[in-house]
C-alpha cells in the first residue's frame, strides 16, 4: 500500500527515506482519470520489487508546495528519488509491462551478503556475517538452524548481537525451550505450566517462551495469553 504523502510530511517521507531506499512518487490529483488507471498498477509493480523501492502519493490539489518543487504541468508524473536526488521519471498512464521494466531498473542489485543469505544453509549465512556481523537476515537463519543442531548458547549469543523482533524473540524461545510449535504435546505442557505461572517465576518465563515459539499467527498464541493475563491479574 502506497504511503499519502503531504508538504508537511514530505522531507521525511520522502527525501530522508530516499537515503536508505528508491522512493517513487507518485503525483496525482481525484479529478485525473488517467491517474487512476495508473496508480494501481504502480502499487503492485513496486509492491513486487521488493524492499528496495518504496511507492508513496501525493495529492497535487491538496499539496501545492510538492506540486511546485517538480513543475508539475501534466498528470499522472511520476518520480523516483534516490540519495535525495531524482533518478528517473516519467509523464503518464504508462502499460503495466513498461511500469516493471521502469520499476525494475530502480531496484539495487543485491548485496554480495544477501545473495548468501537467500541460500540459507550454514556455510552461506557464516560468510554473510564475516561480510556483514549485523546482518539481522543472516544472523535469524543461522540462529535457527543452530538451535535444529542443538547449539543452543551459540544461537542465543548470535541473536543477542541485533535488536529484539518478534523473529529473534520466536527463534531465541525454542532455543530456551527446545520445543518446536507442531511437537506432540506441545498444547499439553502449556496446560501444565498455567496452573504454576503466578506463583512461579520459572514456569512463567517458560510459558511466555512457548508461546514466542508458537508465533504471533497462531491462533493458539492469542488463547493462551488470555489464559495466562487472567492468571495474572
Amino acid at each position: 500500500m502506497a504511503l499519502d504523502v503531504t508538504d508537511a510530511t514530505f522531507q521525511t517521507a520522502v527525501i530522508d527515506r530516499s537515503t536508505e531506499v528508491t522512493v517513487v512518487i507518485d503525483l496525482w490529483a481525484p479529478w485525473c482519470g488517467p491517474c487512476r488507471t495508473l496508480g494501481p498498477v504502480l502499487e503492485k509493480v513496486v509492491e513486487e520489487a521488493g524492499p528496495g523501492v518504496e511507492l508513496v502519493k501525493v495529492n497535487i490539489d491538496e499539496n501545492p508546495q510538492v506540486a511546485a518543487a517538480f513543475r508539475v504541468q501534466s498528470i499522472p508524473a511520476v518520480f523516483a528519488i534516490r540519495d535525495r536526488a531524482v533518478v528517473d521519471g516519467f509523464i503518464g498512464a504508462l502499460p503495466e509491462t513498461q511500469v516493471s521494466q521502469w520499476v525494475e531498473q530502480l531496484a539495487p542489485a543485491p548485496s554480495e551478503a544477501e545473495e548468501l543469505v537467500a541460500k540459507g544453509d550454514e556455510g552461506s549465512l557464516r560468510q554473510a556475517l564475516a561480510l556483514e556481523p549485523d546482518n539481522a537476515a543472516a544472523i535469524v537463519g543461522l540462529a535457527e538452524i543452530l538451535v535444529d543442531k542443538g547449539d543452543k548458547d551459540e544461537a542465543l549469543a548470535l541473536l543477542a548481537r541485533i535488536p529484539e523482533s518478534p523473529e529473534t524473540r520466536r527463534v531465541a524461545a525454542l532455543a530456551r525451550t527446545g520445543v518446536v510449535a507442531d511437537a506432540d504435546g506441545f498444547e499439553q505442557k502449556l496446560d501444565a505450566l498455567l496452573p504454576r505461572v503466578k506463583s512461579d517465576d520459572a514456569a512463567r518465563q517458560e510459558f511466555v517462551d512457548l508461546l514466542e515459539a508458537l508465533g504471533p499467527d497462531d491462533p493458539r498464541t492469542a488463547a493462551y495469553r488470555r489464559s495466562l493475563a487472567s492468571r495474572l491479574y
